[in-house]
């Protein structure tokens, strides 16, 4: 038997892969996975299959499969919540959209998505499961659970979706893993750009120099394959509002991405961007610069389009939302002042 784990404690996202036994007697696939899988029940791996993201031989199969000698089994399982209890707590959360099977928000900055080392508490985990319970959910005979599916930085804003029920975050999770999602995002980012479309490709793994970073491995076979593409929306000279589109979807892709393009996203001090890397050396600019970081103390980075095809109709969906206040106020800040440097440059 072979089990291969991509990332398990990196990604959301986890990747079985077995060989069935010579001696294995015929058993339902469901019963047999239940009981090599840690934290996957029955019930999970029966909507997973029914999801399609149990594959026998390369072929989606039923939960009632009973699987033979040789065979070859491959799984995409959604990570379950582990070692800490999740308690809800009423934290004002955006719902944009919401009905028996998803909810779709807008997360603030700030707000980190799952409980972990250091973040027990003030999570939107701990949030939607307050929502949950106080917003009433005809449909479901049991309280309902958030589930997640793909998660945004602690410090990035934006739009996510997170199942209610086990097929819908089986389904979900297939269209992330399979990269079928629309995802674009606002990023301000230092300099300036030659082109106004382009591509940046490059291995994204975890840094070896600092594990809490990712770093771009632009040859070999170490990380896993990500493709950003970028536009540029507006240029005020020493940095640029862009639009990115995931084709990939990477921890910290677009950070990791435009940091390894000489582009570092505004204020990331994870990829030194919290720094003054264009324009003067006089002493107005840094202070002005200095300003729109403590207006902005985050990277500025904003989920605004997330596109995906319903989970249990199959309708297609798509949510837009504007620049968070923060970001829009410090993007008005440098369109002021590449006019005003422009209008003097041309005295």
């Amino acid at each position: 038997m072979d089990i291969n784990i991509i990332n398990p404690e990196e990604r959301l996202y986890e990747h079985f892969r077995f060989e069935i036994d010579k001696g294995q007697g015929l058993i339902r696939i469901d019963k047999y996975l239940s009981g090599r899988l840690d934290n996957a029940t029955r019930s999970k791996l029966q909507s997973a299959a029914r999801a399609g993201n149990i594959l026998v031989n390369g072929i989606p199969v039923k939960p009632s499969y009973k699987v033979k000698p040789g065979d070859i089994i491959s799984i995409v399982l959604a990570s379950p919540p582990r070692d800490h209890e999740i308690l809800p707590e009423d934290i004002k959360i955006d719902v944009l959209y919401e009905d028996e099977d998803l909810v779709v928000i807008n997360k603030q900055a700030g707000m980190v998505v799952h409980p972990a080392y250091g973040n027990y508490k003030g999570t939107l985990l701990n949030a939607l499961l307050y929502h949950f319970q106080t917003s009433g959910h005809p449909g479901h005979s049991e309280p309902v659970r958030p589930k997640l599916v793909h998660r945004i930085d602690k410090y990035t804003s934006g739009v996510m979706v997170i199942a209610k029920h086990d097929l819908a975050q089986a389904r979900l999770s297939r269209q992330f893993y399979k990269h079928s999602i629309n995802r674009k995002y606002f990023a301000l980012v230092w300099g300036d750009f030659e082109q106004d479309t382009g591509t940046i490709s490059g291995n994204i793994g975890r840094n070896p120099m600092n594990r809490k970073s990712m770093k771009v491995f632009p040859e070999g076979n170490h990380g896993k394959d990500a493709i950003t593409h970028y536009r540029v929306i507006e240029r005020f000279g020493y940095v640029t509002l862009i639009e990115c589109e995931l084709e990939t979807g990477r921890t910290h892709q677009i950070r990791v991405h435009m940091s390894y393009a000489g582009h570092p996203l505004f204020n990331d001090e994870t990829y030194g961007g919290n720094m003054i890397l264009k324009g003067t050396t006089f002493s107005k600019y840094r202070q002005f610069v200095e300003n729109c970081f403590q207006y902005l103390p985050r990277q500025a980075l904003h989920a605004r389009l997330l596109g995906f095809k319903h989970p249990v109709t199959g309708n297609e969906m798509t949510f837009e939302t504007d620049l968070p206040s923060d970001m829009r106020f410090v993007v008005e800040k440098w369109r002021k002042y590449a006019v005003s440097k422009q209008l003097t440059e041309e005295e």
